[in-house]
């Protein structure tokens, strides 16, 4: 699920709780037309926590694994990202190079965060370039956790030289 999705739903709730409240109107002050809208509501209003909930677990574990790393040198600036796309699966990639600056073989991890078109965070994810030698790139891709739909927006949260 999107949050698109979840937007464009939650407007449909709230055209149809409107129509369907004014249409249901009683004198008795029982409308059972608005408890159906107050409940699919709440579904949308957890679907989109849902969504906001995954991309927080996703970047909690890209965050914890950045942690795990010892004595790593921020590189943010040695990472170049490509174009991205949509794989097979539905799932954002984005291509990501490297420059090893340093005088001997050296790993990476890079934290890449794919944004919505309002840039919230819809996911996070590590890439782990190993072995990367001296003066030269290395090259991996990002892909999302998930399947991501709208106008996704990758960017650099982090990378670590070591």
């Amino acid at each position: 699920m999107t949050a698109r999705w979840v937007r464009g739903a939650a407007g449909g709730l709230l055209a149809g709780a409107v129509l369907m409240g004014t249409a249901g109107c009683s004198d008795d002050g029982d409308n059972p037309v608005s408890g159906a809208v107050s409940e699919a509501a709440s579904a949308v209003a957890s679907a989109a926590e849902g969504v906001s909930e995954a991309a927080s677990r996703a970047a909690d574990k890209a965050e914890q694994q950045m942690a795990e790393i010892k004595d790593g040198i921020d590189a943010k600036d040695e990472v170049t990202l490509g174009d991205p796309a949509t794989d097979a699966d539905g799932r954002t990639t984005v291509p990501l190079t490297v420059r090893n600056t340093d005088d001997s073989t050296r790993s990476f991890a890079v934290q890449v965060q794919f944004k919505d078109g309002d840039g919230k965070l819809v996911d996070a994810v590590v890439v782990t370039l190993s072995d990367v030698p001296a003066g030269k790139p290395g090259e991996g891709t990002a892909r999302s956790t998930h399947k991501l739909s709208g106008t996704v927006t990758p960017s650099v949260a982090s990378a670590l030289r070591y």
